[in-house]
C-alpha cells in the first residue's frame, strides 16, 4: 500500500539537529521506533543469552569430575556471578523487555510508546550498562561475589580491585534503563489504548507487562539504596556494610531481596503473559478465566513484596518471622496454581495445533509446575534450612528460570516472528530446537535435585571423590550440551529463517489480537486507521463473531492531517554513553567523572531544548 512521507522542519533551533536518516546504520543507531528499539533489544539479549550459555558450560566442564582443572577456584567464582548477573539481567529481563517494546503498542492499537526517545534511551542504558559490567573480563577484574553480592563479600577488604566496582556500578547503570522503561510502559497502557479497550479488554500479555512495571518501580530502589551505599563503601571508605565498624551485614541481604524476590515475578509474568497469548490461539478457543487470570496475576504482585525473607531463613530472624514468611510464601502459590488451571482449561476440549510456539508453550507448564512444587517446599523454614545453599535451590529457581521464563520467551519468538519478519520459521527444525531443549534442560536440571538432597553445596567449583557426586554431575554436563544443541538449532532455524523462510502471510495463526489485524511486518505508523474495540479478543470477534469494523480516522480529526511520526534523536544514546561515562570516571579519574557529569547536563538540556521536528506519514490506500 502506497504512502506519502514528508519531513517537517524543527519549530526552535537545537544543539544538534534530528537525524534524516532513515535506512542503513545510523537511522539504527538514533531510531525512536518501538519495533526498531524491540528488536535491538532482542539481538543484544540473545547476545548476552549465549555468552551466559557459554560461561554456564564451562561451570559444568569444570564440575564433570573430581579435581577438575578446566579452571581455577578463582575463575569459577567469576563464572557463577557473571553467569547469574548476564542472565538474570542482561538475557531474561531484556529479552521479556523486546517483546514489550515491539509488541506492547501493537496490542493496544496504538502508535508508539508514550515517550519514544526515553523507550530508546532505555536501550541504550541496557547496552552500555552489560559492556560496562563485562569490561572486567577485559582488564583481569571479573566479579566474584556472586549475582546477590552478600556484604561482606563486597568489603574492599575480601575483594579488593575493580571486580566488584564494574559488577555494582554496572548493574545501576542496567537499572536506570529498567526504570525509564517501566514508566514508559506503564503511560503507554494507561493512556494510550485504543477506544473502547477498557483495562478489562486489554490483552492478558498487556496486563502482565503493567504489573511486572509496576514491580520494578517498586522493587527497584531498595537494591539501588543498598548498591549506592555499597559504592560510598568501596569508594569513600564509608562503612554501611562494614562488619569491622559494627555495621549488620544482613541489612544488604533484606535491602536486596526486597528487590530480589519481586525480580523472580519481573522475569516470570512476562512469560506468563506470553503463554497466556499463545495458549488461546492454538487452542482457538478464549483464554479461560480471563478475569481470574487477571485478578491472580494482581495478587502475585502484591504478594511478591510478602515473601522476600524466604531467602533468610538461616540468617537467625527467629521463628515468628520465619513462620510469617513460610505461610505468605506458601500463600503466593495459590495465584500460581489458579494461573495453572486456567491454561489446561483453555487447552481443554479444543481444536489444538500442535506447532512449535504451543509446543515451547506447554514445556513452560510443564517446567513451571516441577519448579512451583519444589519451590513450595523450599516454603518451609525447617525444609529450606536443609537445602539451603545446595543443588536442591539450584534445580529449584532453573526450573522456574530457564524451564518457565526461557521457553516461554522461545514460544513468544516463534509465535510473533512472522510479525516482526513476514516470514515462518520452519516448523521441523523448530520441534526439533523443542525437543532437544527439553531433554537437555531435564537431563541438566533434574539430577541437581539428586545432588542437592545428597549434600552437594552450590558454589563450589570441586569436590572429593568419595562423595558419590560424580555420576548425577556427568548427567548433567551431558544435559547442558544437549541445552546448548537446542540453542544452536534455534540460532540455525533463525538464520535460515530469515532468509528464505515461507512467507507468512497476513495472519499466519489465525490469531486473536490487534496485532494481527496489522500487515507482516506492520508499517512504520503500525495502524493508519486506529481501531474502536468492542471485545476483548477483538481481531477474533471481527472474523468470527461479527463485530463490527470500527475505525478512526488517522489525524486528530480530520484524516487529511496524516500521521505525525517523531524524528529519530542522537540524544538517548549520548546521554546513556555519558552515565556510563561517569562510571568509568568513579573507578578511573575523578576528572574524566566531573567532566561526564558536566556532558550529562549538556546532553539533558539538548534533549530538553531539541526541536520537534519529525514526519508526516498519508498512509494513501491503507485505510480503505
Amino acid at each position: 500500500m502506497a504512502t506519502v512521507q514528508e519531513s517537517f522542519p524543527t519549530q526552535r533551533a537545537a544543539i544538534l539537529p534530528r537525524p534524516k536518516s532513515t535506512t542503513g546504520f545510523w537511522s539504527w543507531v538514533t531510531t525512536v521506533d518501538h519495533k526498531r528499539i524491540g528488536i535491538m533489544y532482542a539481538v543484544t539479549a540473545i547476545f548476552f543469552f549465549l555468552v551466559g550459555g557459554i560461561e554456564a558450560l564451562i561451570i559444568r566442564l569444570q564440575l564433570f569430575s573430581p579435581d577438575m582443572n578446566v579452571v581455577s577456584a578463582d575463575v569459577f567464582n567469576q563464572l557463577f556471578t557473571m553467569h547469574g548477573t548476564t542472565m538474570v539481567f542482561l538475557a531474561v529481563m531484556p529479552l521479556s523487555a523486546a517483546f514489550f517494546n515491539y509488541l506492547l503498542p501493537l496490542m493496544l492499537g496504538a502508535r508508539d510508546v508514550a515517550f519514544p526517545r526515553l523507550n530508546a534511551f532505555s536501550y541504550w542504558l541496557f547496552l552500555f550498562g552489560g559492556i560496562f559490567i563485562n569490561t572486567g573480563w577485559f582488564v583481569n577484574a571479573a566479579p566474584a561475589v556472586g549475582w546477590f553480592g552478600y556484604a561482606n563479600l563486597t568489603s574492599p577488604a575480601y575483594t579488593p580491585g575493580l571486580a566488584t566496582d564494574f559488577w555494582n556500578i554496572g548493574l545501576q547503570i542496567l537499572g536506570i534503563g529498567t526504570l525509564v522503561s517501566a514508566f514508559n510502559f506503564i503511560v503507554t497502557i494507561i493512556n494510550m489504548r485504543a477506544p473502547g479497550m477498557t483495562l478489562m479488554k486489554m490483552p492478558v500479555f498487556a496486563w502482565t507487562t503493567l504489573v511486572t512495571s509496576f514491580l520494578i518501580i517498586f522493587a527497584f530502589p531498595s537494591v539501588t539504596v543498598g548498591m549506592i551505599l555499597l559504592t560510598f563503601d568501596r569508594l569513600f571508605n564509608a562503612n554501611f556494610f562494614e562488619v569491622a565498624a559494627n555495621a549488620d551485614v544482613v541489612l544488604w541481604q533484606h535491602l536486596f531481596w526486597i528487590f530480589g524476590h519481586p525480580e523472580v515475578y519481573i522475569l516470570i509474568l512476562p512469560a506468563m503473559g506470553i503463554v497466556s497469548e499463545v495458549l488461546p490461539t492454538f487452542a482457538r478457543k478464549p483464554l479461560f478465566g480471563y478475569s481470574v487470570m487477571v485478578f491472580s496475576t494482581i495478587l502475585i504482585g502484591f504478594l511478591g513484596f510478602a515473601v522476600w525473607s524466604h531467602h533468610m531463613f538461616t540468617v537467625g530472624m527467629g521463628p515468628v518471622v520465619n513462620s510469617i514468611f513460610s505461610l505468605a510464601t506458601m500463600a503466593i502459590a495459590i495465584p500460581t496454581g489458579v494461573k495453572i488451571f486456567n491454561w489446561i482449561s483453555t487447552l481443554w476440549g479444543g481444536s489444538i495445533r500442535f506447532k512449535a510456539p504451543l509446543l515451547f508453550a506447554l514445556g513452560f507448564v510443564w517446567m513451571f509446575m516441577i519448579g512451583g512444587l519444589s519451590g513450595v517446599m523450599h516454603s518451609s523454614a525447617p525444609s529450606n534450612a536443609q537445602q539451603q545453599d545446595t543443588y536442591f535451590v539450584v534445580a529449584h529457581f532453573h526450573y522456574v528460570l530457564i524451564g518457565g521464563a526461557i521457553f516461554a520467551l522461545f514460544a513468544g519468538l516463534y509465535y510473533w516472528f512472522p510479525k516482526v519478519t513476514g516470514r515462518l520459521m520452519n516448523e521441523k527444525i523448530g520441534v526439533v530446537n523443542f525437543v532437544l531443549m527439553f531433554i537437555g534442560f531435564n537431563v541438566t536440571f533434574f539430577p541437581m535435585h539428586f545432588l542437592g538432597l545428597m549434600g552437594m553445596p552450590r558454589r563450589i567449583y570441586t569436590y572429593d571423590p568419595a562423595l558419590g557426586l560424580q555420576f548425577w554431575n556427568q548427567v548433567s554436563t551431558i544435559g547442558s550440551f544437549i541445552l546448548a544443541a537446542g540453542v544452536a538449532v534455534y540460532l540455525y532455524n533463525l538464520a535460515v529463517s530469515l532468509k528464505k523462510g515461507e512467507l507468512a502471510g497476513e495472519d499466519p495463526w489465525d490469531a486473536r489480537t490487534l496485532e494481527w489485524m496489522l500487515p507482516n511486518p506492520p508499517p512504520v505508523y503500525n495502524f493508519a486507521r486506529i481501531p474502536v474495540v468492542s471485545a476483548r479478543d477483538e481481531f477474533w470477534a471481527r472474523k468470527y463473531e461479527g463485530a463490527p469494523a470500527k475505525e478512526v480516522a488517522a489525524g486528530s480529526e480530520d484524516e487529511e492531517d496524516g500521521i505525525h511520526l517523531p524524528g529519530n534523536s542522537y540524544f538517548p544514546i549520548i546521554m546513556a554513553g555519558m552515565i556510563t561515562l561517569f562510571g568509568y570516571g568513579l573507578l578511573y579519574s575523578g576528572a574524566l567523572a566531573v567532566a561526564a557529569i558536566i556532558l550529562t547536563i549538556l546532553s539533558a538540556m539538548g534533549w530538553a531544548f531539541e526541536g520537534v521536528g519529525g514526519t508526516i506519514i498519508y498512509p494513501k490506500g491503507d485505510a480503505e
